[in-house]
């Protein structure tokens, strides 16, 4: 379909839906899937005046952020959805604008995951428009494949070296290893277990806010020894003073998370020097448009770029390989969707084999959603 410049976003339909598990997964703030009970996401549909559509996701995860199934639903049907109708499909920028007209912002972007999900949708929607994937369209990529880490988020030191050794079997040969669930001597005793195992394979940590910060730099120092390539938000996002001090004391590089709800977060967390490493992750900049606006700050900073995404299924996992191909990545990503839930929802989709993903060259986003078995998998919200 040829783009025009009158087509205008008509309608935004939303489904909660659950997703089968195939592992256990916790972070420090808890759990995030549970084997037995559905995973539920977010899909968000988004069709213009023309009949064109996209689909978008997010993923409501209260141990990670303040965002549920509930509240991202009723974002979307109640304020963002009827907001945007009317908006050219082409104006990113006016969308964007829009969002925080409707859902304003707190400390940092309001609402993120709700307003990535209708992003997303709207990026695919483009690019089917076009007849080209969303990182051609916008402007090209310089990676066609991305190196994925398997995840160690386990109940102990026996529990880490099976997870391992699952990974290893997969065809992984990079891990991250969450910490923050456990004392410091068990975390250590995790993080050590692991890097015996995989060797010289490249190995991060990730404590999610967990600790404080003389915790966080007794765990630098001695994770620095198992050489960990980078220390992933060790202490609370709104702990900016905190990061500071403990950047100019650890041994390993810092890499921020859920410090960087917006590219401005990123620019105070440059000007404090609380950061070497910045985590480019999707739902959690509101979408493809400012994490783009990220990335390309980050760069212009001089920062490392790692990646990240939040356990999505296979519509977020696109939309995150689109980023990171964009960007050309050269760490490892975590976007461990494929490791803990399914996606019997589509059809054509991200092919994933020995640990590395290709970014789909499908037009949109590369992924073919069959919406009679997101209707199927639906809950009730």
């Amino acid at each position: 379909m040829q783009p025009t410049l009158d087509a205008r976003i008509e309608r935004v339909d939303v489904f909660a839906v659950g997703l089968p598990v195939r592992r256990a997964f916790s972070i420090s703030g808890g759990a995030v899937t549970r084997v037995g009970q559905p995973a539920v996401r977010v899909l968000a549909k988004v069709t213009d005046s023309d009949g064109a559509v996209g689909w978008g996701e997010a993923t409501p995860l209260p141990s990670w952020t303040y965002e549920t199934t509930e509240s991202i639903v009723s974002a979307i049907r109640g304020y963002l959805g009827p907001a945007v109708c009317g908006i050219p499909v082409w104006d990113l920028d006016r969308l964007h604008r829009t969002f925080d007209q409707t859902l304003q912002r707190g400390f940092s972007i309001g609402a993120p995951l709700a307003k990535a999900a209708v992003d997303v949708a709207v990026h695919d929607l483009l690019g089917r428009r076009v007849g080209l994937p969303v990182s051609v369209w916008r402007g090209g990529r310089r990676v066609e494949e991305i190196e994925l880490a398997w995840v160690v988020s386990s109940g102990g030191v026996e529990e880490a070296k099976a997870s391992v050794e699952e990974g290893l079997s997969a065809g992984y040969r990079a891990f991250k290893v969450k910490v923050g669930l456990h004392s410091e001597a068990e975390d250590f005793a995790i993080v050590q277990a692991v890097r015996e195992r995989v060797g010289p394979g490249f190995l991060w940590v990730d404590a999610n806010q967990g600790y404080r910060p003389q915790q966080a730099l007794r765990m630098a120092r001695r994770l620095a020894d198992l050489e960990v390539a980078a220390f992933e938000q060790p202490l609370p996002a709104n702990d900016l003073l905190g990061l500071a001090w403990l950047r100019e004391r650890s041994p390993l590089p810092l890499a921020l998370d859920e410090t960087l709800r917006h590219p401005q977060d990123l620019l105070t967390a440059v000007r404090l020097g609380c950061l070497d490493v910045a985590i480019a992750k999707v739902q959690r900049n509101a979408g493809l448009w400012l994490s783009w606006r990220l990335c390309s700050a980050a760069e212009d900073a001089g920062l490392e770029l790692m990646g990240s995404g939040l356990t999505d299924s296979d519509v977020g996992l696109a939309a995150s390989l689109h980023l990171f191909g964009a960007f050309g990545l050269r760490s490892p990503a975590d976007l461990n969707g494929r490791q803990f839930v399914e996606s019997p929802y589509v059809r054509e989709t991200v092919k994933v084999e020995g640990g590395r993903a290709r970014v789909p060259n499908g037009p949109g986003l590369g992924v073919e959603v069959d919406e009679e078995e997101v209707r199927r998998l639906s809950v009730p919200v």
